[in-house]
């Protein structure tokens, strides 16, 4: 463990919001019958407010379902930026594509033709214009067009690799009709460094808003930010990125919105056996889904592609090669079962059937966070002087052992601590620290019942330090595992059962407990048996604590221990 916290750096754990500082928002349901919302919905809705809070970079968010409501805990956020994270639903749109390139600029290729003669005496040259890098459409694996199907998508930008003038022809005559000489067509100047080309060179920008086609030149669809949790208004067009960041793209008000979608699920196809996404719609949306269909089938790519937006990203932009009326749809591809589960979740819940109501909002301050952790520090460090104090005073020689012991304890404690919270996005909270305070007892109590299992056996007066050693440890270990299996059991039940505060208690209560019954097994036992070899201890010395007067004996013979 002191080896991987040495090579990772972590020598301190990540601290939770109570100690760090942050905001707390509590979210509660809204529906309209008054009834329980179902509960798929909410898990949704838990799943798409993660994604939302940690695609804006926000580091150790925590979003969990408290049976009905939704806490979302943001360290180190304001208030007001929280709530501008959490409070909006995000809803599923269908847009039709009206532009796509790749996901960044690419640099203008270095022009390689050497100077052509013309017989024109005026120069002209006009470089052809190239085709645009294809990107993939989206993360998700898209379809292709089945009978009745949305099929694959192929964003290009379908630039016209004929676009560009053809230098005039030289039609001078010969010497002896003109006499005149043909001039070399000037070279174009190079590019300057660092020029990109144009992402919509060759595409037809007809109907496009001009500030979206500015946002899309600049925009950066490989950043972090794509623009997860944007909430895009239905009644405008968009620039958007795949939800992978390989593509961006122009894309037209919504034909069709997710509260037209009835239903999703991911299936097989019965012929081939690959996996597909079936979806179906409302009476509205079957007509709405028809009638882009029938319009864009005939339309040049990529204006044949129809996005599905969610959270303002492109989940998928199939191309549309058919009409497809009816009311349902299917989606095919390179699709694996998780793959086609994410995108008919992503589908049926892109408008949730809930509504939110702020029930609690609590911002903590970075400042009070630090006076908790000092204050929870110093008590655990005044209870474990206590403890130190108690078994040197009561057990002497003996308490060293304990002491030892609760040093090692206390070890693997921070250390699993430690490693959690930068391997397993654990983030030490006060309730935490609460339970790792009490776990000090317990732990110190496991030491208490070997101890006083040992006096018991010497006092009987016909065993040797060694065997009494063995012969309690056989007896006390049982009421040892006893008393932490009660204890295991009911931090279990306690941190099934609880939320927020009290489930991290009853974390740091089971983790402690675990670690009391290997710190008493691989390194207290074997101390102790260490200990009784020595002349200190198994002679009975005055400060060892198995002296005669502390086992209530009165005769010489009887006050002497004999070695092994």
């Amino acid at each position: 463990m002191g080896a991987t916290i040495a090579l990772q750096k972590a020598f301190v754990p990540k601290f939770g919001l109570d100690l760090a500082g942050g905001t707390t928002v509590t979210l509660s349901p809204v529906t309209l019958d008054g009834k329980p919302p179902p509960s798929e919905s909410i898990d949704q809705a838990v799943n798409i407010i993660r994604a939302r809070v940690n695609g804006n970079g926000i580091a150790d968010a925590q979003v969990a379902r408290a049976n009905d409501n939704i806490v979302i805990q943001i360290p180190g956020v304001g208030q007001q930026e929280a709530l501008g994270l959490v409070s909006t639903t995000a809803e599923l749109r269908m847009r039709q594509v009206l532009a796509v390139a790749a996901a960044t600029n690419q640099p203008v290729q270095m022009p390689t033709a050497a100077p052509t003669p013309s017989g024109s005496g005026a120069p002209s040259a006009t470089p052809s214009g190239g085709a645009t890098p294809t990107p993939n459409a989206s993360g998700t694996p898209a379809g292709r067009a089945l009978s009745s199907a949305l099929a694959a998508p192929s964003p290009s930008a379908s630039a016209d690799p004929k676009g560009g003038a053809k230098a005039d022809k030289a039609k001078g005559d010969d010497k002896a009709k003109s006499g005149a000489k043909a001039e070399a067509t000037p070279t174009p100047p190079p590019p300057s460094p660092g020029a990109t080309e144009d992402p919509l060179a060759g595409q037809d920008t007809s109907g496009i808003d001009p500030a979206l086609l500015t946002q899309f030149r600049d925009i950066d669809c490989t950043a972090k930010n794509k623009g997860q949790g944007v909430q895009d208004d239905p009644n405008k067009q968009i620039v958007a990125c795949s939800d992978d960041g390989s593509a961006r793209y122009i894309l037209d008000k919504a034909a069709v919105q997710g509260t037209e979608v009835s239903g999703a699920q991911a299936g097989t196809d019965s012929t081939t056996g690959e996996w597909i996404v079936n979806i179906t719609f409302k009476s509205k949306g079957a007509s709405q889904f028809a009638d882009i269909t029938r319009r864009i089938t005939t339309l040049t790519p990529p204006r044949n592609q129809l996005a599905n937006v969610l959270d303002g990203v492109v989940i998928v932009a199939p191309t549309i090669e058919e009409a497809i009326p009816g009311g349902s749809a299917r989606i095919s591809g390179n699709f694996t079962q998780v793959s086609s589960t994410a995108l008919a979740d992503q589908l049926k819940y892109g408008a949730l059937p809930l509504k939110f109501k702020q029930s609690q909002v609590v911002s903590v301050s970075s400042t009070l966070g630090q006076d908790q952790l000092r204050g929870g520090l110093i008590s655990g460090g005044i209870g474990l002087l206590v403890v130190v104090l108690y078994l040197l005073l009561y057990y002497r020689g003996l308490g060293l052992i304990g002491v030892a012991s609760l040093a090692v304890a206390t070890a693997v404690t921070y250390s699993t601590v430690v490693l959690l919270s930068h391997n397993a996005g654990f983030r030490l909270s006060l309730p935490h620290i609460i339970g790792l305070v009490v776990s000090i007892g317990i732990t110190a109590d496991s030491f208490i019942v070997y101890f006083e299992r040992i006096r018991d056996e010497i006092k009987e007066g016909h065993r040797t330090l060694r065997s009494a050693v063995e012969v309690a440890w056989r007896r006390a270990r049982r009421t040892i595992l006893v008393a932490d299996a009660v204890m295991f059991i009911a931090a279990i039940v306690l941190f099934a059962l609880a939320v927020g505060d009290v489930a991290g208690f009853a974390f740091a209560m089971g983790l402690t407990t675990l670690i009391d019954v290997v710190v008493v097994f691989l390194f207290t036992k074997p101390l102790m048996s260490l200990a009784a070899r020595m002349r200190f201890f198994a002679k009975g010395h005055k400060l060892s604590g198995l002296d005669a007067e502390r086992m209530g004996r009165t005769s010489p013979a009887e006050q002497t221990l004999q070695e092994a």
